[in-house]
């Protein structure tokens, strides 16, 4: 075994510290880093997480290879599902996504912004099959005058 020494430093990131990136693993999100993963030494990653674009397919069915994984809403809502069952995730509400659970985000408000964080920062993420069958989302109101 290697010992390798453990990176635990101080972060302190400001709203402008860090840019929304559209390159994270989700096309139809944007993504902002956190510092948490360069000040851990990437044993967790801290970022978030909001909605760009309307949900057509949702994320499929996948699971993540990590040892710890939460969400946090802090604005809006999604809809998740978790194996075979349906969650709303509302704005303050908190899931830990045990490691390996089979999931599907498939619907979520216009002003979804939620905080991930997940060990480790170079988590993983497969395509499964799916339990079951998954909600159609519902589609966005048009704005006036777009």
């Amino acid at each position: 075994m290697l010992d390798k020494p453990i990176v635990n430093t101080f972060a302190h990131v400001k709203p402008g510290d860090t840019p929304w990136r559209p390159d994270g693993l989700r096309s139809f999100f944007e993504y902002r880093d956190l510092g948490i993963a360069d000040a851990t030494g990437g044993r967790v990653i801290a970022q978030l997480v909001r909605a760009v674009e309307a949900p057509e397919k949702g994320t499929g069915w996948h699971q993540h290879q990590a040892d710890f994984h939460i969400v946090l809403m802090l604005k809006g809502w999604a809809k998740f599902m978790y194996e075979d069952k349906e969650h709303l995730v509302s704005a303050g509400d908190c899931v830990h996504q045990r490691p390996g659970i089979t999931h599907f985000l498939f619907d979520y408000s216009p002003d979804m912004e939620y905080l991930e964080v997940v060990g480790p920062a170079d988590f993983g993420t497969k395509d499964v099959a799916g339990p079951c069958d998954v909600p159609a989302p519902a589609p966005w109101a048009k704005k006036v005058g777009a």
